[in-house]
């Protein structure tokens, strides 16, 4: 009850700013519940899909998650933590994986717990892992959401994004990569109404990327972080490291019951999670800015900053370098 009266606070601070995107129930839509009632019998899945294994971690709320892994067609692009939300009236998808076949399995999920309508799919960044299945929702008539400056990022990044998708996925998969801009644009926050159930999006400034969006269930107290968050699989700048570790400090002071990252465990204490991630991000900084100081090189701070954290990340060797780069390439010019 504390959590969820926290978060319910939390949820009227950010809305008074929000505009409101709200879509009413069709006629003969259920009136209630979250799922099938006990007894009742789940909607068909499709009988050519199979579902992605979902977990529900608070009433009313899925979420898949992903192993850590690189995109290749054996896993079909499916590393990212994915989720969807269940109304009165609609349903609300949370990223959609790194390949259609993943969004087409993210479907089944749904559908294998409610027939209500996907009526948005909110995109958390512009990483292909995490947005690179809308099609399999669009097809449906579902919108997407996301912050801002996704169309940009999106239209900058869609040539090698796709170019990427024919080298990493098998050519079945790769054919059907599109990578679509969102129809609404969160600019501060929107609220999603889903029926007897509210959403609050919110559009950060750069951290991970230049645009992060999170979603807060403000029932449940259930925040969607998307890549604002790793836990376990080494964090990856694409943003601002000055950014994101100052969006961290603004962060973790807000009163949720539970987080979900992008990458990681499906579902998380805060702001107890975010400690590993400040430590390593700090650690980069702290390493590149000592480096910098003594007249060193981009190719040392790649060689040799962060190393500390080695042991304690999935993926480091694969991620590491690029962090020490681009972190190189911020702090220089300080």
């Amino acid at each position: 009850m504390r959590h969820a009266l926290a978060a319910a606070s939390l949820a009227a601070a950010l809305m008074a700013v929000a505009p409101v995107e709200a879509v009413a129930a069709a006629d003969g839509a259920p009136a209630a519940g979250t799922a099938s009632p006990p007894g009742a019998s789940a909607p068909p899945t499709s009988t050519t899909v199979a579902p992605l294994a979902v977990a529900e971690v608070a009433p009313g709320v899925f979420v898949h998650e992903a192993p850590f892994a690189l995109i290749a067609p054996a896993n079909r692009g499916d590393i990212a933590n994915l989720g969807f939300i269940i109304g009165d009236d609609a349903v609300a998808v949370i990223d959609t994986g790194g390949s259609v076949a993943v969004g087409q399995g993210l479907l089944a999920a749904v559908r294998a717990r409610t027939d209500k309508p996907v009526r948005y799919v909110v995109n958390t960044h512009v990483h292909p892992d995490h947005l690179a299945g809308n099609a399999a929702f669009t097809a449906e008539g579902a919108k997407i959401v996301g912050h801002h400056k996704l169309a940009r990022a999106l239209a900058a990044r869609a040539p090698f994004y796709r170019e990427q998708a024919d080298r990493q996925l098998a050519p079945a998969d790769a054919a059907q990569s599109d990578f679509l801009p969102p129809d609404l644009a969160v600019e501060g926050t929107m609220r999603l109404d889903l029926g007897g159930r509210e959403l609050v999006l919110e559009a950060h400034p750069t951290a991970h990327t230049d645009a992060d969006l999170s979603v807060l269930d403000v029932e449940t107290g259930t925040w969607f972080l998307g890549d604002l968050l790793f836990a376990g699989h080494l964090p990856t700048i694409d943003g601002s490291l000055t950014g994101w570790l100052a969006e961290m400090d603004r962060l973790a002071e807000r009163p949720v019951a539970r987080v979900v990252p992008g990458h990681g465990p499906r579902v998380m204490a805060w702001p107890e999670a975010l400690a590993p991630q400040r430590r390593y991000l700090a650690r980069i900084a702290s390493d590149v800015r000592t480096l910098i100081a003594e007249g060193r090189s981009i190719s040392a701070a790649a060689e040799t900053a962060g190393l500390s954290e080695r042991e304690m990340w999935a993926l480091f060797e694969e991620f590491n370098p690029r962090n020490a780069t681009a972190a190189f390439q911020e702090l220089e010019w300080e």
